[in-house]
């Protein structure tokens, strides 16, 4: 008897997931098929990446959709698009032997209208992004009053894209009876919050312990100056011939720079992130599964949702300003119990960055030295002679050739054959790595200047640790304000009593007109332009230095208490706002 048979899972439901080649469930299936069959509780899952949390969730649901009523029976919410139509599409390969059952993806950037057909003839469960469900909702198209499953899949995601509002109201439109289901890799406080505010004394279960590392991964790091950063991530491709690569990025522009440097450089590389239609995401990502790319290039929210099995490695071209996307981002690596390796290409700068993301994920990065050029000719001159050596010869093909081959070959010995050929190949290599520099963290003077993103405004916020601020709330906060969700965000800086983030200077506007005077954490909001720092840093510039921030009088006191001076009246040209 399946196993799957044994969690109370029908045969139809069982002979779907034998045709699709699952064998046995995984620990968080385990857990969670019996649980959602068995009891009406919520609950609250944690699971890492790639460990089938889609099938925890959805399989039970399925069990129990009653496809003889056409209303909308279960709602599974995620951030993004691309996980909504991954979850869409399984959820269709589960119940493809369950007659009738109806299953839709609603997500921003596709024809409503094309949406809005079937879910009028009725579908039984819709997968979607909650600006698009929202939408739905307001539209009295789509309604969740026999809504009997509510599925909040990646919510502290939902939350960081600034989401809550859309949230609040869903939730507001499915009835109490509902059963709420929230899985998640990550549990920040963010998530912890959701559960108080949204569910009724959820079960909680763990299929390992949260936000930790899977056991399957390893951590390297790679320490070099700002400017060696793109040639390391090079030698780190060309030292592993056999890479299948995922190279994170935080921002859409540096996604593009990149692989389109990567692909001038002729890798075999292309980029996703928020810019593309999805048609072009749809291209980009089938030959990426059909590995025709071996490297994809990618933000952390555009890469959210993507089902790939096998890659050797994972990126970070620069770390993320959240320790839970870390483990979200190696968690892409090191599926199904094979191994994998995640890498961060760091400054000396950023090195203190590893400590919380060790304590989060319980594992130790293990530094490693970016390979010189004789080491990268080494390893591709072998891989070159094993392809040579286990390449099937179709002599039925080529043996009409092979005499005018050999006369023209003749006078030379196997030795020099060898040679030359190798040199064909190989030629072009050697002379781009002949005297290659070391890349391995040179702290010249000159080194240390950071050239700083001309197209990215930084600003100064008067909101810090101590009002529990983290980079995910003020992303959150951010996207709130100015009602988009794709805008440019660079670093983000949390200290003690303020902070400063980068932002798309054409929205420098717009983040002074709706931030300035908001409620956040029942305070009003100020947030003013600032410098770049000098020396690039994220770090706390001396009280001695002049100038700092665009203000004469603009110091650090030892207590981070930076407060900006304000316009007085005649400078600003009009009656300050009382606050």
């Amino acid at each position: 008897m399946s196993i799957f048979k044994e969690l109370g899972l029908s045969q139809a439901i069982v002979d779907s997931l034998i045709e699709l080649g699952y064998e046995q469930p995984t620990e968080i299936q385990k857990l969670a098929i019996p649980q959602i069959l068995g009891s009406k509780d919520d609950l609250k899952a944690f699971a890492q990446t790639g460990t089938g949390k889609t099938a925890a969730f959805s399989l039970p649901i399925l069990e129990q959709i009653d496809t003889s009523n056409k209303n909308t029976q279960a709602i599974i919410l995620s951030p993004t698009r691309e996980l909504a139509i991954q979850i869409a599409k399984n959820v269709n390969e589960f119940s493809k032997n369950i007659n009738s059952l109806k299953t839709i993806a609603v997500y921003g950037g596709a024809n409503i209208e094309e949406q809005i057909r079937p879910l009028k003839r009725g579908v039984h469960i819709v997968v979607g992004t909650p600006g698009r469900t929202l939408d739905l909702i307001k539209r009295r198209v789509l309604n969740l009053e026999s809504i009997q499953w509510l599925v909040l899949d990646e919510a502290d995601e939902m939350l960081n894209m600034g989401f809550k509002e859309e949230l609040d109201k869903i939730l507001e439109s499915t009835p109490k009876t509902k059963q709420t289901l929230l899985f998640s890799a990550t549990f920040p406080r963010e998530v912890e919050a959701i559960a108080r505010n949204y569910m009724n004394k959820p079960i909680e279960m763990s299929a390992g312990q949260k936000n930790v590392g899977a056991d399957s991964v390893e951590h390297e790091f790679f320490q070099v100056t700002d400017r060696n950063r793109y040639p390391a991530l090079k030698r780190i491709a060309d030292v592993n011939p056999d890479i299948y690569s995922i190279v994170f990025c935080r921002t859409r522009r540096e996604t593009k720079e990149i692989a389109e440097k990567l692909i001038d450089d002729g890798y075999s590389a292309d980029a996703l992130h928020g810019d593309l239609s999805q048609a072009q995401r749809d291209l980009v990502m089938q030959k990426f599964r059909t590995k025709h790319l071996q490297i994809l290039v990618a933000t952390d929210v555009a890469a959210r949702g993507l089902d790939v099995n096998d890659l050797t490695h994972v990126i970070n071209y620069k770390l993320p300003d959240q320790t839970e996307n870390y483990t979200h981002r190696s968690g892409r690596t090191g599926r199904a119990g094979k191994k994998g390796i995640s890498v961060a290409i760091i400054t000396s700068k950023e090195r203190n960055k590893l400590k919380p993301i060790e304590r989060k994920i319980q594992k130790q990065f293990v530094q490693k030295q970016v390979p010189n050029g004789k080491e990268i000719c080494e390893v591709q001159l072998y891989k070159l002679i094993d392809k040579i050596h286990d390449i099937e010869v179709n002599e039925k093909d080529i043996k009409d050739y092979l005499p005018d081959i050999y006369e023209k070959l003749h006078e030379l010995d196997r030795e020099e054959l060898i040679k030359k050929f190798v040199s064909i190949e190989f030629n072009q290599f050697l002379s781009y790595y002949k005297d290659a520099r070391d890349l391995n963290n040179s702290d010249a003077p000159n080194d240390r200047r950071r050239s700083g993103d001309e197209s990215l405004t930084r600003f100064y916020i008067n909101q810090g640790k101590m009002d529990n601020l983290t980079p995910a709330r003020l992303i959150g906060f951010i996207n709130e304000c100015l009602r988009k969700r794709d805008v440019e965000i660079g670093q983000i800086e949390i200290l003690k009593s303020f902070s400063f983030f980068e932002i798309d200077k054409n929205f420098s506007p717009d983040v002074l007109e709706k931030m300035n005077g908001a409620d956040f954490n029942d305070r009003s909001v100020i947030v003013e332009v600032t410098s770049k720092p000098k020396g690039g840093g994220g770090g706390r510039r001396r009280s001695s230095d002049k100038g700092g921030f665009g203000r004469k009088d603009s110091k650090f006191k030892k207590n981070d208490d930076y407060k900006p001076r304000r316009k007085s009246p005649a400078e600003s040209g009009g009656r300050r706002k009382r606050r």
